[in-house]
């Protein structure tokens, strides 16, 4: 049976967290902008504690997590019907406990990790004590795992961290790194990769750069230099070689999140184009009577709503099927749809507002840097085509003729049958 309604109890909550984002957290939006809530401390810790501590009364915070680690539990439609609000605010996630890249890390550690693990990384992570890295992408590398070089090798009871990696957001500010690094470079990459658990002043890690995106000026995106860095033999997360499979675990669901985040934060961009369109007078009339203007609205919100029925169904069949690896095509596909979807609506909200419409007082730019960094993190858009296509063909099968064989020769002579007999009447006729 197919249904589009939420159930009353958790509509319930939604609507608490849609007016509680509103009336509190997207105000933080105007007086620390953009990626500044990295810096939890001082004034914005003032400003985000009590706040938290509203989201633990209402049982939303956390919620990708089950009860035993202090979420909810619930599945991926309900997640993502609570992201599409959270989405509107770059401090809602925070807020509610469950900011990238901490939300993925303290995932995989609750899978993988051991119970010293847990009780030193995990329940703080999830206490909103501290924040982490996921260091992974090498500057080399790309969505090339073939090519990356930063390695451990064992030393006694310790393992020796020696490469480079790039792109490793919120390093500056965080407790502890998640490094996957090759262990076994005698076997192919997809087993011959782990995951490290590094505390943060580790000696060796030197951050060479932190790159902002865009016209940021300060950044949170470090080059990092791993230089003979020392972890023990119990820092390893999971099992040797085990860093593909953990890493499919945290990059699954994680891609549900960012997608109806991305649909909240397209809302936004829409809503502001529909304020804008009706307060605004131009040559005479409002813009909201412009055909170009409505054309970008009407663009806009069905492009909406078909990428947000979309994931939801995908939410769904994850629900459903508890199993990622059989959704994945789907999962690939929204991967793909994603940038554009925030990239269009951006730049025609953009459009509407005029040269107001590019300056640092609206979001658009920001909206469409952010869309161009999801056409690249957690794989290229490229990468995630091919994907598609693959999962889609494994459902044909090749043949001999040259058309499909639903239309194959013995189809076609009896097309062909029916076709001169259907000209033979129409001719008739006329």
């Amino acid at each position: 049976m197919w249904d589009f309604e939420t159930d009353p109890e958790f509509q319930a909550k939604l609507d608490w967290a849609d007016a509680f984002v509103a009336e509190k957290v997207e105000p933080l939006d105007l007086v620390w902008p953009g990626l500044e809530f990295t810096r939890l401390e001082g004034e914005r810790r003032k400003a985000v504690e009590p706040l938290k501590d509203e989201v633990r009364a209402q049982g939303l915070w956390a919620t990708h997590l089950g009860p035993e680690l202090g979420g909810a539990g619930y599945g991926q439609l309900k997640l993502s019907l609570l992201n599409e609000i959270l989405g509107r605010s770059s401090w809602a996630p925070i807020v509610f406990g469950c900011q990238a890249p901490d939300t993925g890390n303290a995932e995989i550690i609750a899978h993988f990790g051991t119970e010293e693990q847990k009780e030193r990384y995990l329940q703080p992570l999830l206490n909103g004590e501290l924040f982490s890295c996921y260091s992974m992408t090498e500057p080399q590398g790309g969505s090339d795992p073939g090519t990356f070089t930063c390695a451990a090798v064992k030393d006694g009871d310790e393992w020796v961290i020696n490469g480079w990696k790039f792109f490793s957001s919120n390093a500056k500010t965080a407790s502890f790194f998640i490094v996957m690094v090759v262990t076994n470079p005698d076997v192919e990459i997809y087993r011959g990769m782990s995951m490290f658990l590094v505390p943060a002043d580790t000696p060796g890690i030197k951050i060479e750069k932190n790159f902002g995106m865009g016209a940021e000026h300060e950044g949170s995106h470090a080059l990092i230099h791993y230089d003979n860095v020392r972890v023990p033999a119990d820092a390893l997360l999971g099992d040797e070689g085990q860093a593909f499979a953990i890493a499919q675990t945290r990059l699954g669901g994680g891609r549900i999140h960012h997608a109806m985040r991305t649909i909240g934060m397209s809302q936004r961009a829409l809503d502001m184009m529909c304020e804008r369109a009706l307060s605004r007078r131009t040559q005479g009339s409002l813009l909201a009577d412009k055909q170009f203007v409505q054309g970008y609205i009407a663009d806009s919100y069905a492009q909406l709503k078909q990428f947000r029925l979309f994931v939801l169904y995908t939410a769904w069949s994850i629900d459903k099927h508890n199993n990622y690896l059989k959704v994945r095509k789907d999962i690939a596909a929204i991967k793909v749809l994603m940038p554009g979807v925030l990239h269009d609506i951006a730049q025609r909200a953009l459009q509407v507002h005029g040269a107001l419409g590019v300056t640092n007082e609206m979001p658009f730019t920001r909206m469409m840097v952010g869309a161009a960094v999801m056409g690249l993190a957690d794989g290229p858009t490229e990468v995630h085509k091919v994907t598609v296509a693959k999962q889609v063909l494994r459902d044909y099968k090749p043949t001999e003729d040259l058309w499909p064989s639903r239309y194959g020769p013995t189809l076609k002579a009896a097309a062909r049958e029916k076709y001169a007999e259907f000209l033979e009447h129409e001719v008739g006729n006329l």
